[in-house]
Order: structure tokens, then sequence, then C-alpha cells
């Protein structure tokens, strides 16, 4: 199976990049599904149910978010009947949504997606760890599923890779999200399972992590408020992450980072 991860999507010109490569991404890559990560799709902040339906509309198959989720109030009517849309699963029980999504294509293949958010530096939601081996219980790569991907929003790299860690072997992918800047660890681990640390952004990078350059950087020199922070509006690049899986154990057989577009120098997973 051939899976494609998105990085954090950023305000338009993140949306416009992931939907604009989309089908290209497909065909060549020959992939049978699609994540995207897309909690600051909304200026920068949230997002919304129309986004949502872009990206689906586009060829995204799942959309996982993280610490911003509720950023913009008018997701949660939608994420409560959307399942294709995930958020967190360590947020208290009741919070509106679900944290785990299962889907299938046209050639019968099941992709399980879940995503936990780190604790380190962010808001002290339930354990991730606890809350992945609970997704886990009752499925098995390879049998019950054929394509496992966990998402960790987190800050902490250390957090990422304990997890990582954690579910090798028994999981497709592990990838990290949230800091919006993409790492060079994308390997296979010891027991079969993928994993890189942070998948990057797909926004424009002449900017501080997909922001205009000037308010940000006042906030760090004068403490101050400088302005409200607004999403950079230059050519963006899409940063993601490709992984390819054996068909009878759903184990990873390739992995490599994808970039395109944008400032970043470009690389292409299958070169």
């Amino acid at each position: 199976m051939r899976v494609l991860y998105c990085g954090d999507v950023v305000g338009r010109t993140g949306r416009k990049v992931v939907t604009g490569l989309m089908a290209e991404l497909r065909r060549r890559l020959e992939l049978d599904f699609v994540v995207v990560n897309a909690e600051n799709a909304a200026h920068g902040f949230g997002l919304t149910g129309e986004i949502c339906e872009q990206f689906f509309a586009a060829g995204v198959d799942v959309i996982t978010t993280g610490n911003h989720v509720w950023d913009q109030r008018e997701i949660i009517p939608y994420i409560a009947r959307e399942t294709r849309v995930v958020r967190p699963l360590n947020y208290p029980e009741g919070t509106p949504g679900v944290g785990v999504h299962i889907c299938s294509n046209g050639n019968g293949s099941r992709l399980m997606v879940l995503q936990v958010m780190g604790r380190l530096f962010m808001d002290p939601l339930d354990d991730p760890f606890a809350a992945a081996e609970r997704a886990l219980l009752n499925q098995r790569l390879g049998a019950s599923i054929d394509c496992i991907i966990a998402d960790i929003h987190a800050e902490a790299t250390s957090e990422k890779m304990a997890l990582g860690h954690v579910l090798d072997g028994r999981v497709s992918l592990v990838v990290g999200t949230h800091s919006h800047v993409p790492t060079a660890d994308a390997r296979i681990l010891p027991g079969g399972t993928a994993y890189m640390t942070d998948v990057g952004m797909c926004g424009d990078y002449d900017s501080v992590i997909g922001m205009q350059k000037a308010a940000a950087i006042g906030r760090f020199v004068s403490k101050m408020p400088a302005g409200r922070l607004e999403p950079a509006t230059g050519p963006a690049t899409l940063c993601g992450v490709y992984v390819e899986t054996d068909d009878a154990t759903g184990l990873a057989v390739r992995v490599g980072p994808l970039r395109v577009g944008g400032s970043l120098v470009a690389q292409w997973p299958l070169a």
C-alpha cells in the first residue's frame, strides 16, 4: 500500500498547494490513501467544514487536527458528525469528534488513522501513550487492518520519538506534526514501523512557522503584542512523508520525505 501524509496546512497558500497538487501526486505516486493535517488551514487558526469539504473533493481521504482544532467554533457540529476529520484521541471523554478513523478504498484495503496530542509544553490532556494503546487493542496490523498511521501532535521531539519506539512493529507509520519544520530523520525503525519526527508544514516558509515575519519577530524582540499574527501569503511548499507498506504484514518497506514548490529544496520520495 502507498500512503502520503501531508503536514500542517497553514492558511490559503497552504490550502492552494495541497488541493492544486493532489491529483498529480495521487497519480504520480500511485497512492492508495492521502492524509492531511489541516488544523491551521483557516487563516492559520483551526479549520472549517467548508475547508474540509474542499480537501475531500481534491482527493484527501482523512484529515487530522491538533491543539488548534477548536479555534473556529463552527467546526464543532461538523466534526461531531464527520468521522473523516480526526481530533486528538486523548481529549477528555465526551469531547465532540473521534480520535480514530478507519476507511477503505476501491481495492478493499483498510487504513486506520489515529492521532494523539503530546503533553510536554502542551495542554495537559490524558496520557497519549495509554490512548494509543487503547486504540490498537482490538486491531492487528496485517490482519484486521492493512495500514495504520499514528500522528503524534506534539512540541517535544523526545515525546514523539518515545511513542515511535513504543508503537514500533504495531503500526505502519508514526509521524509527528505541530512544529511546522520538517525533520531529516525519516527512517524505518527496527520493528518495521516508518517514522519521522515532524513532517513539516504545507505553507510559505518565508515566514515564522507559516506566519508573517514582522509580527512574529516583534513578539520575540519586544515581548509585547506586535499586531495580529497573519499567515504568510507567498508561494507554499507542500511537505509530506510517503510510506509504502508490505501487503502481507502492513509494515513499512519504504519511507521518504516529499517537498514540492515554494522556497525549500525539492525532494521526491521515489528519487
